[in-house]
């Protein structure tokens, strides 16, 4: 958001998560449920600022990512050997990034998903203990970031780099259109 200069405040949620299930339906509610909570939040405590829909509302945008590697999600790993295991699994493989967004305006919500394929190189030991070291893996899907060190890990992808990153851009632009030009206010 800070990249693409649209104001925006971060909301923390408290909405529990899926975590099985079809890769799509699991990120696209997961997301839903974050930032219905969030819009919520921000009703309940008179946070809500000017957008398209009226002078006292607000858009509010969720987003969840998940990693998919035959059929099975990969999460945020809780802890180090957690994390080397997933590594060890996507090591020399192409596996999804599935990111499901959704907008609440007006109390409306909108949704849509991203997929992205992501091809690792084959990771050796020392190549695992210095990403593991950096503890960038920390919640994180699929236990890396592409936009920092998890950059060493990658062959190539095919899709959307910035749905990797965790905000699937082409996809939020599709459902707030007027954002770019300061057509929906504030964002939570």
């Amino acid at each position: 958001m800070e990249q693409l200069g649209i104001d925006f405040d971060v909301v923390v949620s408290d909405a529990d998560e899926l975590v099985s299930g079809d890769p799509i339906e699991v990120a696209v509610s997961n997301a839903v449920a974050k930032a219905q909570a969030a819009w919520r939040a921000g009703r309940d405590h008179r946070l809500r600022r000017r957008c398209p829909s009226g002078p006292t509302s607000m858009a509010v945008v969720g987003v969840d990512t998940v990693v998919v590697l035959d059929g099975v999600i990969y999460g945020k790993p809780s802890d180090a050997p957690g994390a080397r295991a997933t590594l060890e699994r996507l090591s020399g493989r192409t596996h999804e990034v599935v990111s499901g967004i959704a907008v609440v305006d007006a109390g409306e919500t909108r949704t849509a998903s991203a997929t992205t394929r992501v091809s690792f190189r084959s990771l050796d030991p020392a190549t695992l203990d210095w990403y593991l070291a950096s503890e960038e893996w920390r919640e994180r899907a699929g236990g890396y970031a592409i936009q920092g060190r998890g950059a060493a890990l990658v062959a190539g992808i095919e899709g959307d780099y910035l749905n990797v990153v965790g905000l699937p851009v082409a996809a939020l632009l599709e459902l707030l259109p007027g954002i770019l030009h300061g057509g929906a206010g504030p964002l939570r």
